[in-house]
């Protein structure tokens, strides 16, 4: 059996891909555009890949191909239809990254809300030293106790962060986009009334009909002043030309975006006009990629791919 990794590097040089060498002959490729890969998957009977895109043009040549492995939850880089009438199968992994996403989000949260970028630079740059009182609060902040989060998308990634904002005292609200059904121990409440009342908004919906442009201008207009926004879901959930005039304008005091719409950044990206830099912070989609949570991706495409083979 042959396996091939299309886009490798993706997944780091710091994890152990050993065991995918127990399952037959491997080949790697740390990342290959459309045109490279009819070449590269032609004697492919399993492909592995993370963004990559799988289609009639990119596996029309891959006439052994059994299996596509998605090394990610996202499957928006497949042609389902395309692999269903070729019978090829197809494989995600949900529910992986859940700690580490979680752990990102409130990251993000006590970087923007305690403003540390400005107490670390004012330490580093030397004020500190010799300065008149032993506490400088030119920036206030607040507690995350007693204060509102609203999570949209109480899957299981909003689950974990709302065990974690109720560890911290957080009056926990949730909405669910698709419409499903309240879940125990939680206040479902509509968009509206989380938008309006929230004090803390995190985002972590998958990216579909329902979500695109979930967060636009009049979203953003219904936010407290003081609110902070954080989106570790998909980039295209929010315009960012709204977030970045809802930033410039003091709509919401915040923003912290692990996801953005096209990745990497364009250099003409709307979020680069936000005029203070320290409103919003942007992470390079790292959320998920706790060292732990890479080496559990591994080990789960392997089973997914010893299980459909029957390799015991």
């Amino acid at each position: 059996m042959k396996l091939v990794f299309l886009d490798k590097k993706t997944i780091g040089d710091d994890v152990d891909f050993s065991e995918f060498d127990t399952l037959g002959e491997v080949t790697s490729y740390d990342f290959s555009i459309p045109e490279e890969i009819p070449e590269r998957v032609r004697d492919a009977d399993v492909i592995i890949v993370n963004m990559v895109p799988v289609n009639a043009y990119t596996v029309r040549t891959a006439a052994k191909l059994k299996l596509v492995c998605v090394a990610a939850t996202g499957t928006d880089n497949l042609d389902k239809e395309y692999l269903s009438g070729r019978g090829i199968a197809w494989r995600n992994v949900a529910g992986y990254s859940s700690d580490s996403v979680a752990q990102h989000t409130l990251a993000m949260l006590l970087y923007l809300m305690e403003h540390l970028r400005y107490y670390d630079d004012y330490v580093r740059s030397g004020q500190y030293i010799g300065d008149y009182m032993f506490t400088h609060m030119s920036k206030g902040f607040h507690r995350i106790a007693g204060r509102t989060w609203g999570i949209i998308g109480l899957g299981a990634i909003g689950r974990r962060v709302a065990e974690i904002a109720r560890a911290f005292g957080a009056e926990i609200i949730y909405c669910s986009v698709s419409g499903a059904p309240e879940q125990d121990g939680y206040l479902q409440v509509p968009l509206e009334t989380l938008l309006c009342e929230s004090d803390i908004i995190s985002v972590h919906v998958p990216l579909n009909t329902h979500t695109v442009g979930l967060i636009d201008a009049e979203e953003f207009r219904l936010m407290k002043s003081d609110a902070v926004f954080l989106n570790l879901s998909r980039g295209a959930v929010v315009v960012e030309k709204a977030l970045a005039d809802a930033l410039n304008t003091g709509e919401i005091a915040a923003a912290g975006l692990d996801v953005i719409q096209e990745e990497p950044m364009s250099a003409f990206s709307p979020l680069l006009d936000v005029a203070d830099k320290n409103k919003l912070l942007i992470t390079p989609h790292i959320g998920w990629a706790s060292v732990e949570t890479r080496m559990d991706l591994l080990r789960i495409v392997a089973g997914q791919i010893r299980s459909f083979f029957a390799l015991g």
